[in-house]
């Protein structure tokens, strides 16, 4: 039964997050909400709930504990701003100027740009795996972005460019965050994050100044599931997951986001995917699955250990 669970979480986790891309696009396409706006209103709300639900939990305590070191709060304050925010503000944009199934795909580079930079490090020696991992990644991005013709890019370069910022983004996301989650729960690092990046964001843009008379109910239903389900619940349903999955079952059944950000692309939205588009996203979800199966994939990425829970920010 536990095992169900855990199946039924992460897989509904990852469905909320894939789907929660494309409904920020329904919002961008359809009522011109504002990218800085939305970002600022997904990361405050979901943090705060996100803490939330740590209080109703045993070690409550953490929730503040995580500023009293100086150096803990400025390594987190560190990831709030250039991690947290820098994920969710490329990958948003990378959706408004383009689609969700191509950011999801683009932001799930990440480990392969982790693995290169360990090896330019000298911290990972290049392995058969490692090879055909950078490969799938290098050839689906290729079909993906120009469908087959090397003559025109099949997506406007704004979101090739901040799709691209998205990946480098998660790859800093992930390696910075592994010492921060040695100590406290990802609840917690990961709710104060989303919180110091809106609050730093709306200095920026003041998110009071959006008028939101004009929306529709529809909108506001969009807007809940954006903030809710796909940011809160998503978030909070993939880290239950790990109390009767492996890390690595979840991380392999986590590749369902970026096929569900395609298929309501595709489906929902009537975006337009063509052949070798679809070879290309075959080949980025070959490149997650082949990671998510090799044994030696966490501590080569820069994951926690097993016993470590991993972040997810889409």
């Amino acid at each position: 039964m536990n095992r169900r669970k855990g199946l039924f979480l992460v897989i509904t986790g990852a469905v909320f997050w894939g789907i929660g891309g494309t409904v920020a696009k329904k919002l961008f396409q359809q009522y011109q909400i504002d990218l800085d706006w939305l970002v600022i209103i997904r990361l405050l709300i979901a943090g705060f709930l996100l803490l939330a639900v740590q209080f109703f939990r045993k070690d409550r305590s953490q929730i503040l504990s995580v500023w009293k070191s100086r150096r803990t709060a400025i390594h987190l304050i560190i990831f709030g701003l250039l991690g947290m925010l820098a994920v969710q503000y490329t990958y948003m944009a990378s959706i408004k100027y383009g689609n969700a199934a191509v950011a999801t795909l683009l932001q799930y580079l990440a480990p392969v740009m982790i693995i290169v930079y360990l090896i330019f490090r000298k911290q990972l020696v290049l392995t058969r795996s490692d090879l055909l991992t950078v490969s799938l990644a290098l050839l689906g991005c290729f079909f993906l972005l120009t469908n087959g013709s090397i003559s025109q890019l099949s997506v406007p370069a704004l979101s090739i460019i901040w799709g691209v910022l998205s990946g480098i983004a998660l790859a800093f996301y992930t390696l910075y965050a592994v010492p921060l989650l040695k100590q406290y729960h990802s609840l917690v690092i990961v709710g104060w994050a989303m919180i110091i990046g809106g609050f730093a964001l709306s200095f920026i843009h003041p998110p009071w100044q959006m008028d939101l008379k004009s929306l529709t109910i529809e909108a506001y239903l969009y807007l809940v599931f954006v903030i809710i389900f796909g940011t809160m619940i998503a978030f909070w349903f993939y880290i239950e997951s790990l109390q009767s999955l492996l890390p690595k079952e979840s991380s392999l059944l986590g590749s369902i986001e970026p096929l569900a950000a395609v298929l309501t692309t595709v489906f929902w939205l009537k975006e337009a995917f063509g052949l070798f588009q679809w070879v290309g996203t075959a080949c980025i979800i070959g490149m997650i699955l082949l990671l998510a199966l090799n044994k030696e994939s966490s501590p080569r990425t820069g994951q926690p250990p097993k016993n470590e829970e991993p972040l997810k920010v889409s």
